[in-house]
């Protein structure tokens, strides 16, 4: 046996999509119905675990066979149910160096996340079944009787229904079978291989939740939602505050005349309110506040050794091969900007919250900030955290060749005043010279570097950094004025794609290559490793200028046709270089023996016992791998009890 396609079907009463499939096998009724496999490309098989089949014993052994490749859409979760089915103990998981997803596989070129979406973009001809859902929902989920109580459905209940779910699970491996065949001239590098390995390997780790602190936050914040709330009804009379329209009403009762409750509406109203209007306005911000989504994430997805699991999805962002956030969404959690963090922390985890209301104007914003601090290292250990200085900026430098730019790194120079320095013709220090002139050179960095104009710099918050209307062009001017390469870059990228795209050739633009192949325009990193965009054609942008459109996930999840051009694919092309780094960097960190236990953008958190050195966590990190000469990278970094932002 070579390899193996697996697919599996299973039960259990915790919610999967809540809690991740690391939670979701360690419920006491978890098991695994239907085992669908077929062995080097043959026929499927079906072996229905629930009726008392068995697994054959050189399938079994397979399983934990370093030799034999498993292939399966999602391979996590197949890997981490068996590795259960296997009575590995908590904590333990099968090896996923010889695990291969199909679903990575579908990534790397651009392809949706779902097996469905990926069998009807690729116009399979054995596609996953429609009627799938109805069946897990039938017989994996458990159901609800008429007085509350749930109870499970059993093949036996409908043998019918049973039989198409075996079925189902049969033609779920055969259209796996069928992406890997598509796929099969577009092989996944196994350096790529190798970063999903270490990924898994991160997954399975998890990172300890401090379940004191997360519980607590959850009474902290139900006893002062409870407390406003009466409040609210006390001051408006109404019996329910939230209610737009209720509030809406009683506002204009009181003068005060508003379409929207919105945020930004609401801050609006709040500039001109007094008395009653004012504080109801405010409770009405207090109440919107929701600062224990994310608590109750953590209460969701925690495992029994009270660590949390597969937060990190590989190869989230299609377009780039960034990573993204799972369950608790680690990717956008809330900054802390609180001085006496430690102090506020050890309040709400003695549920000592009168002494917060009376220390903290905000309850909801304190426990909004003190959610980083949940996750904390096990014990004899500490967080040592590192993260790249400017990523971004500096491969767009590189890459661009904007020589002052280059210097100003070489130099460990703050980018941010050197480019108001570089814009405005004048000396800018951060605390001193000109240093008003450096939050123009921080919105503008932050808003033009991958094309954008006066909308961005609005969309940055540039009004509300105190800009006028009337400089944000002349903004955006100068910037590109003071940034010619990078500007260049983006018309040579842009030039470059479309003669691949007209002339179905390969073209060259510095140091990288875009490819046409078999309907598919591939740009090709430095790294080697290549983004790719589905069915690629030229096109008339709502300017009535020339632009690409290609097949991908919108905004709104779905599969459909989308618009770039230059300075969009550069921005794409600068995320994914700026992630091989951070792929790189990791598989160093991993070498060298430190246990990553989440990343979050171009920062790594390690879990090390306190003596461990953060100079050489900063050095591995920072080097620049042997594809990106020239490039300059810096790596900081600092060491914590709990989780923080420097």
């Amino acid at each position: 046996m070579k390899y193996i396609n697996i697919d599996i079907e299973t039960y259990s009463s915790v919610n999967l999509a809540k809690s991740g499939v690391y939670r979701y096998t360690e419920s006491d009724d978890f098991e695994i119905l239907l085992f669908g496999c077929a062995i080097d490309g043959g026929a499927v098989q079906v072996i229905d675990l629930a009726c008392g089949e068995k697994i054959p014993d050189d399938v079994l052994a397979a399983l934990t066979d370093p030799a034999v490749l498993k292939w399966a859409f999602n391979a996590q979760f197949e890997r981490v149910c068996l590795s259960r089915y296997l009575n590995l103990p908590v904590g333990a998981y099968l090896d996923p160096s010889s695990w291969r997803c199909t679903m990575v596989w579908a990534a790397t070129l651009g392809l949706p996340l779902s097996l469905e979406g990926v069998g009807a973009v690729l116009g399979l001809e054995k596609q996953k079944l429609k009627e799938g859902k109805d069946l897990i929902q039938y017989f994996c989920t458990p159901a609800r009787q008429k007085d509350g109580t749930l109870y499970r459905r059993l093949p036996q209940d409908d043998p019918l229904r049973w039989s198409r779910f075996k079925a189902y699970n049969l033609r779920d491996v055969e259209t796996e079978m069928g992406i890997q065949k598509r796929l099969s001239k577009f092989p996944v590098p196994e350096s790529e291989w190798q970063n999903y390995r270490l990924d898994q390997q991160i997954n399975d780790r998890g990172v300890l939740l401090d379940l004191e602190l997360v519980q607590q936050a959850m009474s902290c914040d139900a006893a002062f939602q409870e407390t406003n709330m009466k409040l609210a009804r006390t001051i408006t009379g109404l019996d329910n505050p939230n209610s737009a329209a209720q509030m809406k009403e009683w506002l204009r009762q009181n003068g005060v005349i508003t379409e929207s409750l919105a945020k930004d509406a609401v801050v609006s109203l709040l500039e001109n309110a007094d008395g009653s209007t004012r504080l109801a306005l405010q409770l009405r911000q207090e109440l919107a506040k929701s600062s224990v989504k994310k608590y109750t994430a953590m209460e969701n997805a925690v495992c029994k050794d009270s660590r949390a699991r597969g937060l990190i999805q590989f190869y989230g962002a299609n377009r780039t091969g960034r990573y993204s956030g799972r369950l608790i969404q680690v990717q956008n959690l809330p900054q802390n900007h609180l001085p006496d963090l430690k102090q506020a922390r050890s309040l709400i985890r003695q549920g000592n919250f009168e002494a917060a209301e009376l220390l903290y104007p905000s309850v909801s914003t304190m426990l909004s900030e003190l959610i980083r601090t949940a996750f904390v290292p096990k014990p004899e250990c500490r967080f040592f955290v590192a993260d790249f200085s400017a990523i971004e900026a500096r491969v767009i430098a590189w890459l661009a060749g904007e020589r002052w730019r280059l210097k100003v790194f070489a130099d460990g120079g703050d980018i941010y005043c050197a480019s108001a320095s570089q814009m405005f013709g004048v000396p800018v220090e951060k605390h001193g010279f000109n240093s008003h002139l450096r939050q123009k050179g921080k919105i503008a960095e932050l808003a033009l570097g991958y094309g954008g104009s006066v909308g961005a710099l609005k969309a940055m918050g540039a009004l509300q950094m105190g800009l006028s209307e009337s400089e944000l062009k002349p903004l955006v001017d100068v910037w590109r004025q003071a940034n010619p390469n990078i500007v260049q870059l983006w018309w040579d990228v842009d030039r470059a794609v479309k003669d691949c795209v007209k002339q179905k050739t390969t073209t060259q633009t510095h140091g990288m290559r875009f490819m046409y192949q078999s309907g598919i325009l591939f740009i090709v990193l430095p790294s080697g490793r290549r983004l790719a965009y589905v069915k690629p054609r030229l096109g008339e942008n709502k300017f009535g200028g020339e632009s690409v459109t290609y097949e991908g996930v919108g905004a709104a999840k779905k599969w459909e046709r989308l618009e770039s051009y230059g300075p969009k694919f550069v921005e794409n092309i600068v995320q994914a270089t700026a992630r091989d780094i951070l792929a790189e960097a990791m598989l160093r960190l991993g070498w060298a023996g430190y246990n990553i236990v989440m990343h979050v953008h171009d920062e790594v958190v390690i879990e090390a016992p306190e003596t461990a050195p953060l100079e050489e966590i900063c050095s591995i990190m920072g080097q620049p791998p042997a594809w990106a000469k020239g490039l300059l990278l810096r790596a900081d970094g600092y060491v914590c009890d709990f989780y923080r932002k420097d």
